[in-house]
């Protein structure tokens, strides 16, 4: 979607996704020790302030100039320090790496998807972790959130196949209801996926 849709989102709406940290991430972040973390396609910085307030020393980017001030606004308020860049995903390249990088709700049409998959992959490093949520392929009939277009949804075979050089720790699909925000509430078809980089 073009900038100038996501900027008028985070214009109008105090809170898009929510304060909280998403779920999943956040069991992440409680059960290991802290490093270095990237979080593409950030939005207002819930879960880059989260893993801040944990230890973790954050980078994150978004292609939303709104939403990085909203973010940066939110972790000064609590006496964090975040790193947030305003950058398009298919201008990333993977100049630095991390101990953890996490893609939440981070949908992309196949081809740029292949491409930054890629680089988030050399990102990563050796005994690294890649934490993923997204919405599954079935979610599409759904008003809980997500594209509502099939292609930018997301399956397992996919998303293995994406990261096929690592070590698999934890992949399922499954409905969980979501409270993130008024964007993403209700039942949703969700796909989580943990991995470590050998």
């Amino acid at each position: 979607m073009m900038q100038s849709f996501w900027d008028k989102r985070y214009t109008e709406n105090e809170s898009v996704y929510g304060v909280l940290p998403n779920a999943y991430f956040k069991n992440f972040i409680d059960t290991t020790a802290p490093g270095t973390i990237l979080l593409p396609a950030e939005g207002e910085g819930r879960n880059a302030i989260y893993a801040a307030s944990k230890g973790w020393q954050v980078d994150a980017f978004d292609y939303s100039k709104v939403a990085q001030q909203k973010a940066l606004e939110a972790a000064n308020a609590q006496g964090l320090h975040i790193n947030y860049a305003v950058k398009d995903i298919d201008a990333f390249k993977a100049t630095k790496q991390y101990d953890a990088v996490a893609l939440i709700f981070v949908h992309l049409p196949r081809a740029l998807r292949l491409s930054f998959h890629a680089e988030v992959y050399k990102s990563i490093k050796s005994g690294g972790f890649l934490v993923l949520e997204a919405f599954a392929k079935e979610q599409l009939h759904k008003n809980s959130g997500g594209p509502k277009d099939a292609a930018m949804l997301y399956d397992v075979p996919s998303l293995c196949s994406d990261f096929n050089w690592m070590q698999m720790l934890h992949c399922e699909q499954k409905k969980l209801m979501l409270d993130e925000g008024e964007f993403h509430k209700g039942e949703a078809e969700l796909i989580r996926f943990t991995a470590q980089r050998l």
